[in-house]
């Protein structure tokens, strides 16, 4: 899986740059989750695996790939997806995870991954419009419990859909735990992001 050639599509099918620093918080995301359930050895199922960040970082940076040819036609988001990644080649499960993170289809969350992009992409949004309101906006000014309390404030972040963010308890995580993690990773990343 290469991130740099998944980069690259993203930057030719994605022009806006806010939708893009958003498509790099879910990578950084997913793949601190991915970690994370790694070093809990957490699965479904019981099953000892581990899970591959770079696949996961590449699911959550790719997951709005047709977003700005979509837009006005959310009934067709992460189906227009569906079929870029498969004329460029993208495993299956990758293509699966981010055409069931538009939760419009009604497709079941099947594996880790695809319930991790379904939770953490509201959570992005919800963190970086807690970031905003800060004097500092900045991710370094906010904490696990303030997004807490950001997520409780219903016509706070409106657009962060607060019932998607509760799909990451199947993840075994609560969402103070969730929270830290999401803040964890977009953390990492917080120069490009712009926070």
């Amino acid at each position: 899986m290469d991130r740099t050639q998944a980069f690259d599509l993203l930057k030719r099918k994605i022009k806006n740059k806010n939708l893009i620093k958003h498509c790099l918080a879910v990578e950084a995301i997913m793949k601190e989750i991915a970690d994370d359930l790694n070093t809990k050895g957490f699965s479904l199922d019981g099953a000892d695996r581990k899970f591959d960040e770079d696949v996961w970082g590449v699911t959550g940076l790719l997951h709005d790939i047709d977003y700005e040819e979509t837009a006005d036609d959310p009934l067709n988001h992460s189906l227009v997806s569906e079929k870029i990644l498969k004329e460029e080649g993208y495993d299956k499960e990758i293509i699966y995870a981010i055409k069931v993170h538009n939760d419009v289809h009604g497709l079941p969350l099947k594996s880790e991954m695809d319930i991790a992009l379904f939770s953490c992409d509201p959570v992005s949004g919800l963190i970086v419009a807690s970031a905003l309101i800060k004097p500092q906006k900045s991710l370094s000014a906010i904490d696990a419990d303030f997004v807490l309390n950001r997520y409780k404030e219903k016509s706070f972040a409106k657009g962060a859909n607060r019932n998607t963010m509760l799909q990451s308890g199947k993840l075994g995580y609560d969402l103070l735990e969730f929270f830290e993690i999401s803040l964890k990773g977009m953390n990492k990343i917080s120069k490009e992001l712009g926070l």
